[in-house]
């Protein structure tokens, strides 16, 4: 297994996505299909660890698939918004370094 950079991977997605003529869906779309596979992912966890178990007619689906569905959405989305990931995590780890440093316990060294 190889080690991706956020950038590799909003390439690899890029170069799939562009060998398509129709490119990347409009961000109400995407988004839309984000908030359909977090309805999944959500499904596999209530089935995992909620009180619903599947139905023996249902497909076997791993969180980790579902993740990655929705991970591949996200980067898409990002990526037709030109959006760097990398630079959003930075921003994000940013906020929580300074505004929310001392909002949760620290574990004692």
């Amino acid at each position: 297994m190889n080690n991706k950079t956020l950038t590799d991977i909003q390439t690899e997605v890029d170069n799939y996505i562009g060998q398509y003529k129709e490119g990347y869906f409009s961000p109400l779309a995407m988004l839309a299909r984000m908030t359909e596979e977090l309805g999944e992912l959500s499904r596999e966890v209530n089935h995992y660890y909620g009180e619903k178990p599947k139905k023996s007619s249902e497909e076997e689906k791993t969180m980790e698939q579902e993740l990655g569905d929705l991970f591949f959405v996200l980067v898409c989305f990002a990526n037709s918004l030109n959006i760097s990931l990398e630079e959003s995590f930075d921003l994000v780890m940013e906020k929580f370094r300074t505004r929310d440093k001392d909002r949760w316990t620290k574990i004692e060294e």
